[in-house]
């Protein structure tokens, strides 16, 4: 028998939160960083992922916070993926995957970078996306999840499509390596969620591929799905009373104690204790000290460094646009010229 669970929530397996959507989910998530960071150290948890959806803009807080508690930060992204090209942008194009990436390393956190940056200026169509062939490019030094019921192996295991499931799975495993890609099971009391686990165990054995639990984590606590679905409310411009408003299927989309999740799949503990190992393979070491973050270097003409390289072409375009303008605009190039130079 196994020892009981600790006082703090925690459990006999190891277990780490690899989901999760912090408020920039922008009107989607509500776990606010310290927060979240701060119930995990509560929990007894080691690591701690992030995975906003579609960006990366909590990368940065989220880490040092994680950093200030003793907590390894583990940057990801659950990225939109197109069902076709990034650049088709037609109505049958709306329709997107899920995918949760995570970083292993500084490669990684360099691809996720590209891939979000890429998913906003060249795929964006209602939400930024990405698509295979920038998979293809950038998927060294990243881990990739399944992702929810709307990540594509899911999607085909709802639609009865076992063989396609399989295809998808295979080239996923293929992208990432079979020790870089892992089918995600999550249950938050939904029947289409116990058929997909099913396919997805299943799919485990035929092709050995490993398994790994989540849970979708939006809010922080049980008592908050109340307040998400005003949230809801507030992004699709319902109101509560709104019979066809946006809703989550249920309420448990929320920050689970490792005990809790220990009792949804206690007669898996190998993919509970999967979420702790793929924490530990992820190790970036960001370098954070400088207060001004870091430029890249530019080739300047000889004789001229970056500074009084830049400051020339800004006062020649100034002269350009704004032919004998007065002090005012000069002495504001200068004030901001010497914040920039002061970040080198």
């Amino acid at each position: 028998m196994n020892d009981p669970p600790m006082e703090n929530g925690s459990s006999s397996t190891p277990f780490v939160h690899l989901h999760n959507h912090s408020e920039y989910s922008v009107l989607d998530g509500m776990c606010r960083i310290e927060d979240m960071v701060q119930r995990a150290v509560e929990y007894g948890m080691e690591a701690l992922a992030l995975t906003d959806h579609g960006n990366l803009f909590g990368a940065i807080p989220f880490y040092q916070a994680c950093q200030r508690r003793g907590v390894i930060p583990v940057i990801g992204c659950e990225m939109y993926v197109a069902k076709g090209s990034r650049f088709a942008k037609e109505p049958s194009q709306k329709d997107r995957h899920h995918l949760v990436l995570l970083c292993a390393d500084e490669t990684g956190y360099r691809n996720l970078i590209k891939l979000s940056s890429l998913a906003h200026t060249e795929g964006f169509y209602y939400r930024p996306r990405i698509d295979k062939e920038l998979l293809r490019q950038y998927s060294n030094g990243l881990i990739g999840l399944s992702a929810c019921l709307s990540g594509e192996v899911p999607q085909l295991l709802l639609n009865d499509d076992y063989d396609g499931a399989k295809r998808a799975a295979g080239w996923y495993a293929e992208l990432f390596g079979r020790e870089g890609y892992y089918l995600e099971l999550a249950y938050h009391g939904l029947e289409k969620e116990l058929k997909v686990n099913r396919g997805l165990l299943s799919l485990a054995r035929e092709l050995e591929l490993d398994v790994v639990a989540t849970n979708d984590c939006h809010y922080l606590d049980h008592s908050d799905h109340r307040a998400h679905e005003v949230l809801l409310c507030i992004q699709t411009q319902k109101t509560f009373a709104d019979d066809d408003r946006m809703r989550f299927p249920s309420d448990q989309f929320y920050f689970k104690s490792p005990r809790e999740m220990e009792k949804v799949f206690g007669e898996l503990p190998q993919a509970l204790a999967a979420s702790a190992q793929i924490a530990h393979r992820c190790r970036l070491v960001l370098e954070l000290e400088r207060k001004g973050g870091k430029l890249p270097s530019y080739p300047v003409p000889e004789g001229l460094d970056e500074g009084s390289y830049l400051r020339k072409l800004v006062l020649e375009k100034l002269s350009e646009r704004c032919p004998g303008c007065d002090a005012r605009y000069t002495q504001r190039v200068e004030e901001e010229l010497s914040i920039i130079n002061a970040m080198q």
